[in-house]
């Protein structure tokens, strides 16, 4: 047929994100997976995990296996992948500060398999400047980070060729707020960031360059706005393909091609009428499967009651079966680019790729990304359009279905289970790890172990690469906490600026002058001068971007708001809000663990006398769980369903009013 491929293309790799409670619950649940069709294994590691903890540490407290697997040593990885044949294996790993650790986990294990490393293909994600900006999930500081990553890189460059050692991630930034002219721009001054340290730290020859840029590939994000995704994954490849042939002269076009993996929109997902959510990720899967000249090597979808919980299996099931129905049942991979010669497309594509080079000129003209991240110049351009894109929400001028227009509905039958419709994890997870990694300890060579850390300790005070020393931890039984904590102590643990400053939120809103009225009438009933708001982020989440706007917004309205980022203890957000003499306490907690961290900080003010402050709570938060929250003594709870930011500062004022029997 005229028109048409003279043969049908290869799908995409089609992974499911998954990881939870324990590496033996994640092992059974990748081979479920692989079984049902999967064809790449993306495997969510638990937030002590990212950020280099051991799951008996304060700051693990309630965070273990919730959101990813626990790994703290060779062991837990032997479990993670028993009878899964790594050599045959296509594995993604979403992790960043401590990659160079899991990756020397992963290796050494498929080697204990009889695996070839030069066989062994996949990802690490390893970016390491979305978590200043978006995720949180750092530990170091950014110029000591970006020296671990140019060291993976070399590394695999040597020993697993097949091995993607990076993978500049701009999904976080698309959902910390970045337009698509930002989210290209920002990403590509990352990518640069990555080749100028590997290019400059002699451990590359400059013939080989081109063998580094064809293993960097990207992790996108995209959104419902389909149209425009095409056009910014084109903008991507025609740039990247511009900057790796004039700044680093790969002249290979092959080498220069734009290799990216996608997770479609998961914070875009709505808690209200949560069926809409198929819709979504089906538009947002077309956004970078119709380009041909653009699609996505590798395509994972989040499930549709994700704004709810943890998906349960036959949430995941359901995500694996639109793709491959997309990709089996249509005919979208019998023709070439659809949009090749299309006059709308070509200038979709110009207009993003001019934008996005002034940004990314701009960066670089601050000295590069590391600047413009410690100076704030980033996060501050994130949260700002973060808070534009919130204030359309609101508005009405951007719809959402089901949330801010055509909210009438029919009872979900989805939802109608409660609790059941998500999967929960066992508090015994925790217990168990922590007992795991406490065992492991004692029946290892404590002289090899700390023969080992000093070498790492050693070698991380030079210009070496740390692959050998971070082996020769893996084999001795360091565990994951262990090995993050000596480079502790050689580089420092980084607090990223939070960009609150200077950030506008809610110009034009009519409703805002009555709030700032309340306040002020408030704060002089209580014979203060301003009211003062702690937002705390308790725990190891770094999903910031909710705590930032109501930062911001709280701040607009009239109150004083007291702001020190994320990964807080207890104890810590309790001194603050004693030192600081607060009036309300805003928690916010997205990473499940708000049963074990919200009831620890008011523990906490009531042990240190002040029971009385009120403490307000935010998240992902099933009902039942609100209703535990509440009865612990919780003043409020807000979910995603709560998106009118002055509404909500509105009500802190009620609950600041009630606490102080003020009529």
């Amino acid at each position: 047929m005229p028109g048409r491929l003279p043969e049908r293309d290869r799908p995409w790799v089609m992974r499911t994100y998954a990881g939870h409670s324990s590496a033996a619950a994640t092992n059974s649940l990748f081979r479920r997976n692989l079984a049902k069709g999967q064809t790449g294994l993306s495997v969510a590691f638990d937030l002590p995990t990212q950020t280099g903890y051991d799951p008996d540490h304060e700051l693990a407290s309630g965070e273990v296996g919730r959101v990813g697997v626990p790994v703290s040593h060779l062991g837990d990885m032997r479990a993670l992948f028993e009878g899964i044949p790594l050599a045959e294996m296509n594995t993604s790993m979403t992790i960043n500060a401590p990659a160079m650790w899991l990756l020397g986990l992963y290796g050494t294990v498929a080697a204990e398999q009889g695996a070839e490393l030069s066989r062994c293909a996949g990802t690490t994600q390893n970016d390491i400047i979305k978590e200043y900006l978006s995720r949180g999930t750092y530990i170091f500081p950014p110029a000591a980070s970006l020296r671990l990553t140019a060291d993976v890189i070399a590394y695999t460059l040597r020993e697993m060729p097949r091995w993607n050692p990076v993978n500049i991630c701009s999904y976080h930034l698309q959902e910390a707020g970045a337009t698509p002219v930002q989210e290209v721009g920002f990403a590509l001054a990352t990518a640069v960031a990555v080749l100028d340290t590997v290019r400059d730290s002699g451990q590359v020859p400059a013939e080989r360059m081109g063998d580094v840029v064809q293993r960097i590939s990207f992790f996108v994000n995209a959104g419902v706005r389909f149209v425009e995704e095409i056009a910014k994954m084109r903008a991507f490849g025609a740039l990247w393909d511009e900057i790796t042939r004039d700044r680093y002269g790969v002249e290979n076009p092959k080498q220069r091609r734009f290799r990216y993996g996608v997770q479609v929109n998961s914070l875009g997902l709505t808690e209200a009428q949560p069926e809409n959510n198929i819709q979504r990720i089906v538009l947002e899967m077309l956004g970078v499967t119709l380009s041909r000249d653009a699609r996505a090597r590798a395509l994972q979808l989040p499930a549709w009651n994700e704004a709810l919980g943890l998906p349960r299996p036959w949430d995941q099931q359901w995500s694996l079966r639109m793709q491959q129905v997309l990709a089996y049942e249509s005919d979208l991979l019998e023709y070439p680019d659809l949009f090749a010669g299309s006059h709308v497309m070509t200038a979709l594509v110009d207009d993003i790729v001019a934008g996005a080079r002034v940004e990314l000129e701009k960066v670089l003209e601050m000295g590069g990304v590391v600047t413009a991240v410690e100076t704030g110049y980033l996060k501050s351009a994130l949260v700002a359009s973060l808070a534009d894109r919130r204030r359309r929400m609101e508005s009405g001028s951007d719809v959402v279905v089901g949330v801010n227009r055509f909210t009438e509905t029919e009872p979900s039958p989805l939802t109608a289970a409660g609790a059941e419709a998500i999967e929960q994890v066992d508090p015994a997870v925790e217990e168990a790890a922590t007992d795991g990694v406490r065992r492991w300890r004692a029946d290892r060579d404590a002289a090899a172990v700390e023969e080992a850390l000093a070498k790492l300790r050693a070698d991380a005070a030079t210009t070496a690469n740390l692959m050998a020393a971070t082996l020769e931890c893996v084999r001795a039984g360091v565990t994951t906490g262990e090995w993050a904590g000596a480079l502790r102590q050689v580089y420092g643990e980084y607090r990223a600026p939070t960009g609150l400053a200077g950030a506008a939120g809610a110009a034009g809103d009519a409703t805002l002058a009555g709030v700032r009225e309340r306040v002020v009438a408030t704060a002089r009933e209580l014979g203060s001068g301003r009211l003062r708001l702690l937002v705390g982020k308790p725990g190891l989440d770094g999903h910031s971007n909710g705590a930032e706007q109501i930062a911001v917004r709280a701040r607009d309205a009239g109150f004083e708001v007291v702001y020190q980022g994320i990964r807080l203890t207890a104890g810590q957000i309790v001194a603050a809000a004693v030192e600081e003499d607060v009036d309300l306490v805003g928690l916010s907690v997205l990473s499940g663990s708000h049963l074990a961290a919200v009831p620890a900080v008011l523990d906490g003010l009531r042990a240190a006398g002040r029971g009385d402050l009120p403490v307000v709570v935010g998240g992902i938060i099933p009902a039942a769980d609100a209703e535990a929250l509440r009865t612990a003594g919780v003043a409020r709870v807000f979910t995603p369903k709560d998106f009118a930011l002055t509404g909500i500062i509105d009500e802190l004022v009620t609950v600041i009013r009630e606490a102080n029997a003020l009529d």
